[in-house]
């Protein structure tokens, strides 16, 4: 086996490991229970998704804000570095709003808002959103499937 055979092997395994490394961060799941019904989200890859994780498991009191989303406030300010300056939130999207430094999970579609960064988006339990009332929760990361 000559050298450049041996480096061009080590360099397919290096893209292959860095490939599923990728895979394995954007398929990262968290989960909490709200109202008796789990809550899953997939989240994205970037920084305030990457702080937000570091802080699991996390307890936090989610309050209803304007009839469109539930709010918690977190122990400290997440990264928004590489984030757009503003996103048009959707009913189902985990986000983060740099302004206020709280956690929003959207349960209606709402306007253009600047500082808030998308972290992810819920794929099982959205309808518990919709219940109205306070709620403490603790959010865990979730074992990918």
């Amino acid at each position: 086996m000559t050298r450049r055979t041996i480096l061009l092997a080590a360099s397919f395994i290096l893209v292959g490991a860095a490939a599923y490394s990728q895979t394995a961060q954007k398929t990262m799941k968290i989960k909490f229970t709200l109202n008796g019904t789990p809550v899953v989200a997939i989240l994205e890859d970037n920084a305030a998704t990457r702080d937000f994780l570091a802080l699991l498991p996390l307890k936090v009191k989610l309050e209803d804000y304007a009839a469109t989303e539930k709010i918690a406030y977190l122990p400290s300010k997440l990264s928004t570095l590489g984030a757009p300056s503003a996103i048009n939130p959707e009913a189902g999207d985990v986000t983060y709003y740099a302004p206020w430094g709280n956690l929003a999970l959207f349960h209606k579609d709402f306007r253009r808002s600047p500082g808030l960064v998308k972290l992810g988006r819920i794929v099982a339990g959205f309808d518990a959103l919709k219940v109205a009332g306070p709620s403490d929760i603790t959010i865990e990361r979730a074992t990918a499937q």
